[in-house]
């Protein structure tokens, strides 16, 4: 699934081709790309038309168009990609693809925005709006590292109380957003921190360098167009991103690690898979029974 990089690279793609001009005909595909629009696609494709793309917004995994309507009340046409939709800006004479969703047409005549998504995860849904500008329905999602209104100082505070596994304290998207399992084990990787360390073993200044590494690889990511494994994910254009090729930790299983040497281990994770290296991110020691020792793990040096 793609995470904050990817998605901010697709909605960059939107700003540049598709705000500031008018939807005049809006068309969505079968029952999936508009489940989560209750009144169904034909509803949905009314209410977009005539609209005027103001802006394309981000948070996190998710991405969205603030449309503004001829009246001037403005609503968010909220899209979510899934495991393999696709955002693309396509003359409109070119080849209709095999799993094409959605189609928007534009006043201008110019470029059409499709919507592509060949496994049909992903889908598009009218939201209100917040103050901020943020559609209702996601309105529980956190702000990510790269938002102005991240407070990373909150969110270590909120870490540090948690017994949970590191890791997943990162995947938990009301805690902070964008962070998917790619960036999670590179950012453990630069932090030389494994992911079944408990957030409440870590000190503070700990976790708040996780969270710079976090933000860290992610900002170099997105300047290299995101991270792609197949052709499924790509830009408005359809080209894919390549920091592929840069990853430490992530699909890396018995590569050297590139700062020590030792073969890179893959583990099970919540229905997924964790890449670490033995050495730089060393498996937390099991905790103690109850009443015989010290419940918190204390940090080493490599660690913190």
């Amino acid at each position: 699934m793609p995470e904050l990089p990817e998605v901010e690279v697709v909605r960059r793609g939107l700003a540049d081709h598709v705000t500031g001009r008018v939807i005049e005909t809006a068309e969505f595909r079968g029952v999936r790309v508009a489940r989560r629009h209750l009144p169904g696609a034909a509803d949905l494709a009314e209410r977009v038309a005539g609209n005027h793309v103001e802006s394309a917004r981000r948070r996190g995994k998710y991405l969205w168009l603030v449309l503004r309507a001829p009246d001037g009340s403005r609503q968010a046409l909220l899209a979510h990609l899934g495991m393999s939709g696709q955002l693309l800006v396509e003359d409109p004479a070119a080849p209709q693809e095999k799993h094409l969703h959605a189609r928007f047409e534009f006043a201008d005549a110019g470029p059409e925005l499709r919507f592509v998504d060949q496994r049909t995860f992903g889908g598009m849904a009218l939201s209100e709006l917040t103050e901020d500008l943020i559609p209702e329905t996601i309105a529980h999602i956190a702000p990510d590292p790269l938002e102005a209104a991240f407070d990373q100082g909150a969110v270590v505070r909120r870490m540090k109380l948690r017994d949970s596994a590191v890791k997943r304290a990162l995947l938990d998207q009301t805690l902070v957003s964008g962070i998917g399992n790619i960036y999670a084990d590179e950012a453990l990787w630069r932090a030389q921190v494994h992911g079944e360390r408990t957030c409440s073993s870590l000190t503070k200044p700990a976790l708040a360098r996780l969270l710079d590494h976090a933000r860290e690889v992610m900002l170099e990511a997105l300047g290299e167009g995101g991270t792609s494994f197949d052709a499924l994910y790509v830009n408005v254009n359809g080209a894919s991103g390549y920091f592929d090729r840069s990853l430490h930790a992530y699909g890396q299983e018995g590569r050297p690690c590139d700062r020590c040497g030792t073969p890179i281990r893959r583990e099970a994770f919540m229905n997924r898979s964790s890449f670490s290296c033995p050495r730089c991110q060393p498996r937390p020691r099991p905790r103690p029974p109850r009443g015989r020792g010290p419940e918190r793990l204390q940090d080493t040096p490599s660690q913190t």
